[in-house]
């Protein structure tokens, strides 16, 4: 027997996913649904997210994954009335005052027993100085109170194939903004933060035109154990709930 071979350490067997910024538009409106539409104009976007646990490779059951995005002329529920148009130079929770109490494109889902969550929603547009995006969040949850777990293990942006984004950013509902989205190549974020590694794998639903919607899927690997520093407990204190 190969003594070096034995005496290996093992080795994660799943990539961690690079974290990055929440920006200033998380909240937690304690949705638990599947549709987060709430009937918001857009090319359909059907959303398959599979949680794994880096550390062991197998899929993290019972996780808490919100996911929260712009409409499809920029804006964010609970801050609809913040001009899309005019870059923003905040990123941190609660630093940009709230406008109203909107809910529209955000919720969260639980894991099932292979990990996975699955959302309907919209193609995302875009707002000055950032590329199309969609946040996530992963809080590990214990016991029965899950909806107060502040727990956040992981927080990311999922990013989009520029092709898929260009047919989209044609249609009626996208079209006629003041100003142009950063490729993916030309967002900070997506540069410094791993955005390579954070591109979903896009497919067209229907054979015949992009207007049927698209389906989206990625695979996120979370240190059950770890805390994030992009949300932490005390910015669910904040005026973001």
């Amino acid at each position: 027997m190969d003594d070096n071979t034995s005496a290996a350490s093992p080795l994660p067997v799943y990539q961690l996913s690079p974290e990055q910024i929440a920006g200033p538009y998380f909240r937690n409106p304690k949705l638990i649904r599947r549709n987060v539409s709430e009937g918001m104009d857009g090319i359909p976007l059907v959303l398959r997210l599979t949680i794994i646990d880096a550390m062991t490779g197998q899929p993290v059951t019972g996780a808490l994954v919100d996911i929260w995005h712009c409409n499809a002329r920029g804006a964010y529920s609970g801050w609809s009335k913040v001009n899309p148009d005019k870059e923003v130079d905040v990123d941190d929770i609660g630093s940009i005052p709230r406008t109203d109490d909107d809910t529209y494109l955000r919720g969260g889902q639980f894991t099932d027993k292979m990990g996975i969550v699955r959302f309907t929603t919209i193609y995302p547009g875009f707002y000055a100085g950032r590329a199309l995006h969609i946040h996530v969040a992963v809080r590990i949850t214990a016991g029965n109170n899950y909806l107060e777990e502040r727990h956040v293990a992981w927080v990311g942006q999922l990013y989009f194939p520029e092709v898929a984004s260009r047919s989209v950013l044609n249609a009626r509902e996208y079209s006629g903004r003041a100003v142009s989205p950063l490729t993916n190549a030309q967002d900070m974020f997506h540069q410094r933060m791993g955005g390579e590694a954070s591109t979903l794998n896009i497919h067209t639903i229907g054979r015949d035109s992009n207007e049927d919607g698209f389906f989206g899927h990625m695979t996120i690997g979370v240190d059950t154990f770890a805390v994030s520093s992009q949300i932490k407990p005390e910015d669910f204190d904040k005026y973001t709930v």
